[in-house]
C-alpha cells in the first residue's frame, strides 16, 4: 500500500510542479519565444483552462475502463504533453499544447483519490488521500524551485522535458505498485449516474465551498511576492525562502488535514476557512515583522492545503458509489478558485486599496465558504431529522396523521 500511493505522489508531484513552475520562468519564456511577459502568462491560464474542461470529461468518459490503466494513460497523455512543450516551435503552439496537457490534471487527482481512498479502510480513507496529495505538496517545496532554476540556467525547455521525463516515471511506478481494480459496473448506466451525483445539492455545496476557500488562499498568494517586497521590506532572495515556507506549510497541511478529516471532514473544513481567515485578515499587521511573517505564511499554506483530503472524504461520502467525476470536479473547482481569487485580488489593488488589500478578500472569500459549508450542515441536519422520522412512522412508533 505504501508504495502505491508513493506511485499516485509522484503522478501528483510532477502535475504540482508544472502547474506553478511556468510562474517562475515567464521571463524566460517570453524571451525565449518574443514574446511579452503578459502575453507569456496566458499560458497559465490555458493550462487552468484545460484542467478545468478535462476534469469531469475524462473522468465521465474513463468511468468504464479498468482504474489503473486510466491512471497510466492520463499520466502518459501528461507525460507526453510536456515532452511536445519543450519542443514547441512557438507562442501558438504552445498555448495549444498546455491546454492538451491540462486535460488530464483534474482526472488523474480524481482517480489517484479514489484509488488511493479504496486502498485503505473507511477510517483511513482521508489520511491515504494526504498521501496522494503529498507530491502536490512537495511540488511547491522542491520541484517548483529546483525546475525554476534549472529553467533559469539551462533554458525553460530543460525544465518541461524534466516533468515529462517525471510523468514517465510515474506511469511505470503506477504499473508496477498500482493494485488492478474492475471498472464499474453497469456500462452506461454507471457513467448516468456519475453525472447524477455532480447534480447533488451536496456536492454543489461542497464544490462550491473549494472555490470559496481556495479562493481565498489565491487572492492573497497570487500577490504574496509584492506584498512582501514592497510592504514588507523583503529582499527578493528571502522572498524565495518565505515562499517555501509556505510549501512546508502545505506540506503540514496534507497530512494534518487527512488525519482529522479521517475523523469529522464537516468540522475540519469549518475549523480551516475559520483559522485562515484569520491568517489572512490579519496578514497586514504581520507582514512587517519577520517571524509573524513567517508564521502567518505557514500557516496559510497549512489551513489552504487541509482543505484537500477533507473536501476529497465528503464529497467521497456523499456520492457513495459515483465518486470518480466528482473527486476529479475537485480540481476544476480549484482552478475556478486560482482565477476567482487572482482576479477579485487584482481587482482592489486596481481599485487603489493597496497591495495589502488582496490579503482582506482572501479573508472574506474564506468566510464566504464557511457560509456555504453552514448551509451544507444545515441540510445535512435536516435530511437525517426527515429520515429518522420516515423510519419512526415505517416502524409504528409515530402515528401517521390523518
Amino acid at each position: 500500500m505504501g508504495l502505491s500511493l508513493f506511485a499516485l505522489a509522484v503522478g501528483t508531484f510532477g502535475i504540482g510542479t508544472t502547474e506553478f513552475v511556468i510562474m517562475g520562468l515567464l521571463p524566460q519564456v517570453a524571451a525565449g519565444l518574443g514574446v511579452t511577459e503578459p502575453e507569456a502568462g496566458h499560458l497559465i491560464s490555458a493550462y487552468a483552462l484545460g484542467v478545468v474542461v478535462g476534469a469531469p470529461l475524462l473522468a465521465g468518459l474513463s468511468v468504464t475502463l479498468r482504474r489503473r490503466t486510466v491512471l497510466m494513460a492520463l499520466m502518459a497523455t501528461f507525460a507526453v504533453g510536456n515532452l511536445l512543450s519543450a519542443l514547441a516551435p512557438g507562442m501558438d503552439a504552445l498555448m495549444a499544447i498546455r491546454f492538451l496537457t491540462g486535460l488530464p490534471h483534474g482526472a488523474f487527482f480524481g482517480a489517484a483519490s479514489v484509488a488511493g481512498a479504496s486502498m485503505v479502510d473507511h477510517a483511513h480513507r482521508a489520511r491515504a488521500v494526504s498521501k496522494v496529495f503529498l507530491g502536490l505538496t512537495v511540488a511547491n517545496v522542491a520541484g517548483v524551485p529546483l525546475g525554476t532554476l534549472l529553467g533559469q540556467a539551462l533554458g525553460w525547455r530543460a525544465t518541461f522535458a524534466s516533468v515529462g521525463v517525471v510523468g514517465l516515471l510515474a506511469v511505470a511506478a503506477v504499473w508496477a505498485f498500482v493494485p488492478d481494480a474492475a471498472p464499474a459496473e453497469g456500462g452506461r448506466s454507471a457513467l448516468r449516474h456519475e453525472v447524477g451525483a455532480l447534480r447533488h445539492p451536496q456536492v454543489l455545496l461542497s464544490l462550491g465551498a473549494v472555490v470559496f476557500g481556495f479562493g481565498a488562499m489565491f487572492a492573497c498568494y497570487s500577490y504574496v511576492t509584492p506584498m512582501l517586497t514592497q510592504v514588507g521590506g523583503f529582499s527578493p532572495s528571502v522572498v524565495t525562502l518565505l515562499l517555501a515556507v509556505v510549501g512546508l506549510g502545505m506540506t503540514a497541511g496534507s497530512v494534518l488535514g487527512g488525519r482529522f478529516a479521517d475523523r469529522a471532514p464537516l468540522k475540519t473544513l469549518c475549523g480551516c476557512l475559520v483559522a485562515l481567515a484569520v491568517v489572512l485578515a490579519t496578514f497586514p499587521l504581520t507582514v512587517g515583522t519577520p517571524l509573524l511573517a513567517v508564521a502567518s505564511l505557514f500557516g496559510a499554506g497549512m489551513f489552504s492545503l487541509a482543505l484537500g483530503p477533507a473536501i476529497q472524504t465528503r464529497i467521497m461520502d456523499i456520492v457513495g458509489e459515483a465518486p470518480t467525476m466528482a473527486s476529479a470536479a475537485i480540481q476544476s473547482a480549484s482552478n475556478v478558485a486560482n482565477s476567482l481569487g487572482a482576479w477579485l485580488g487584482g481587482l482592489v489593488i486596481a481599485a487603489g486599496f493597496g497591495l495589502l488589500a488582496p490579503a482582506l478578500v482572501g479573508a472574506v472569500l474564506a468566510l464566504a465558504g464557511l457560509a456555504v459549508l453552514m448551509v451544507s450542515g444545515g441540510l445535512q441536519v435536516h435530511a437525517r431529522r426527515l429520515a429518522r422520522e420516515q423510519e419512526a412512522v415505517a416502524d409504528g412508533v409515530v402515528p401517521v396523521p390523518a
